[in-house]
Formats: structure tokens, C-alpha cells, sequence
């Protein structure tokens, strides 16, 4: 219990500088036109990728829609939640996690989605870590009204965890041609296994 109080106070923490979708999304283009990235690195990779993702991010807000089914069972959510997510603008997996994450939180009167900054609050990092790595994107699941974590979840959907981890069995590492293979997963199952993911972190299923 002392460890779940130590967390929950960090992310009340850190949430002063949180930034809701729009802000984040406004931030990502601006950085995107002006050729910067978030973080203190400002190198290609960083840059590049966060041109990338501008569009992907972009393109899932256009064409991502909540099924009816899941859209219900959200809008009769009546819990006081809050999803806190720690992320950058260059991370490939977040861009196709977060526009989902903000379509789930607008379905719903119950949700606010709210997003930090990985590197700006390493303390809050380093106390979701994932198998002892800062991976990101990190979601936390805060219940507003009993003042408690419910849980977190991330980088990546179950199934792109099993395809990284035969990547890393197979080459050694992740190798540029799975990132590829990566995100042509993510456009092929439209954002499903995300969506199942969150809504059974919610309590949805």
C-alpha cells in the first residue's frame, strides 16, 4: 500500500504540467514544422520521427471511430477517472495509442485524458517502468474520487509485445525492417487491440 501512496502522490505531482490532447497535438505540430522533437536530444532520429508521427497521429484522429458497443458502455461510465500518460513526440508506438486513448476519453463524461512529458518527469518514469525500461508510452488509470491508482498500461498492445519479442529472439534487437512491419500492424487492425485493451483496463470488457 505504501508504494501504490508513493506513486499516487507523484502523478498528483506532476500533473500541474500535464497538457490535455489538443495542446499535445498542437505541440507535436509545431515541433514537427519547426524540424525539433521533445526531450533534450535533437538529432535526426528524434526529428524525424516526430514528422512521422504528426501525420499518423493525424490520420488516426481522421479516420479512428469508437464502435457502438464500446461507445454505450462508455457513456454510462459514471466513475471519476483520470488517464495520465507519460510520452514524447517521437515515440512511434504512442503515436498509433494516443489519438485512441483521446477518442476513448471524449466518448465518455467519466474520463479525462491528460498527458506528460517523459523525460521532464523521470521521477513519475521511473515508478512505472516496464521490465526496468522507461518505455512509453505509459498510461496510468487514476480514480479521482477514491484517491487511487487502478492501474497502467503500455507501450504497446499484447500482440506487438509477442512480435517484438520474436523480433529481438530472432535478429538480436529490433531491427528498422520490424518497425516498418510494426506499423503496418498497427494500420492493419485499426486500433482494435488498443481499444480492448483500454476498455478491459476500464473495467469495459
Amino acid at each position: 500500500m505504501e508504494v501504490l501512496d508513493d506513486k499516487l502522490e507523484l502523478v498528483k505531482k506532476n500533473l500541474d504540467a500535464a497538457m490535455d490532447y489538443g495542446a499535445y497535438r498542437a505541440l507535436v505540430g509545431e515541433l514537427a514544422l519547426a524540424g525539433r522533437a521533445t526531450g533534450a536530444v535533437q538529432e535526426a532520429p528524434q526529428i524525424d520521427y516526430t514528422k512521422i508521427n504528426d501525420r499518423r497521429m493525424a490520420r488516426w484522429d481522421k479516420t479512428f471511430a469508437i464502435p457502438e458497443l464500446e461507445r454505450l458502455k462508455l457513456e454510462e461510465l459514471k466513475r471519476d477517472l483520470l488517464l495520465v500518460v507519460l510520452t514524447e513526440s517521437w515515440c512511434g508506438d504512442a503515436a498509433a495509442s494516443l489519438p485512441i486513448m483521446a477518442k476513448v476519453a471524449e466518448a465518455s463524461q467519466g474520463l479525462e485524458l491528460k498527458i506528460l512529458l517523459r523525460d521532464e518527469n523521470p521521477e513519475l518514469m521511473d515508478a512505472f517502468l516496464t521490465g526496468g525500461s522507461r518505455s512509453i508510452p505509459k498510461l496510468i488509470l487514476l480514480d479521482r474520487e477514491n484517491n487511487e491508482i487502478l492501474g497502467d498500461w503500455g507501450p504497446r498492445p499484447q500482440k506487438a509485445v509477442q512480435m517484438m519479442e520474436a523480433c529481438k529472439r530472432e535478429h538480436g534487437m529490433i531491427t528498422e525492417a520490424f518497425k516498418q512491419e510494426l506499423q503496418l500492424w498497427y494500420n492493419k487492425d485499426r486500433g482494435q487491440s488498443i481499444l480492448g485493451e483500454l476498455m478491459a483496463l476500464l473495467g469495459l470488457e
